[in-house]
């Protein structure tokens, strides 16, 4: 005679008993509302602690300042003869030609020169352009096609104020006083270059 053991039947028993008592559980925690935690925020509106939020922001006063500081491309009164310089050049654009006058209607090239600085405050003694070649001192690369500058030409017979890289304000024989391009003809022409002293209190901040 057989005896069969109880202990699979068991065992099954235990089994489906386990998988009652966990879908009950489960049901159970589905079937309750979820609490959802809410933070008031300063302006009265609610928040989700879900939300996405920043942790934490130093306040305005415990922030480190940089200050920025601007580059100055030029100084304040330097600015200022410059644009004294402008001024004067835009009043005698298109003034006839006349050899060795200086003003105030006609000019010849170094004449045009000596006034434009004169009306910009800045007194030197009138002389040709082989003059000013002599008395004034050369100038560095990075100067050469700075605003201001005194360009020669044809072995220092005619000077002229650069205006830019690209061309100068002079008194031309043929057109009186003005703006001429480097390029072509006066480019080939340049025999040198030469600053105008400034007083000192031009260049100050």
């Amino acid at each position: 005679m057989s005896v069969k053991t109880p202990f699979p039947r068991a065992l099954a028993a235990c089994f489906a008993l386990c998988l009652f008592a966990f879908s009950a559980v489960a049901q159970s925690d589905l079937s309750r509302p979820r609490q959802v935690a809410q933070t008031t925020q300063p302006d009265g509106s609610h928040r989700l602690e879900t939300d996405v939020f920043l942790v934490s922001e130093a306040p305005i006063s415990a922030r480190t300042e940089i200050e920025l500081v601007k580059p100055r491309l030029i100084a304040p009164r330097l600015f200022e003869f410059n644009r004294m310089m402008m001024s004067a050049i835009d009043l005698r654009i298109g003034a006839p030609y006349v050899y060795g006058t200086q003003g105030p209607r006609v000019f010849d090239c170094s004449g045009f020169v000596w006034s434009v600085f004169q009306s910009a405050g800045v007194n030197f003694e009138r002389g040709s352009a082989r003059d000013f070649w002599v008395n004034f001192n050369p100038v560095g690369e990075d100067e050469k096609y700075k605003f201001g500058t005194l360009v020669f030409f044809n072995n220092l017979k005619h000077v002229g104020i650069v205006a830019d890289e690209n061309g100068f304000y002079h008194a031309s024989t043929s057109q009186g006083v003005t703006y001429s391009s480097f390029s072509g003809y006066w480019g080939s022409r340049i025999t040198g270059f030469r600053r105008v002293p400034l007083p000192a209190s031009t260049l100050a901040d």
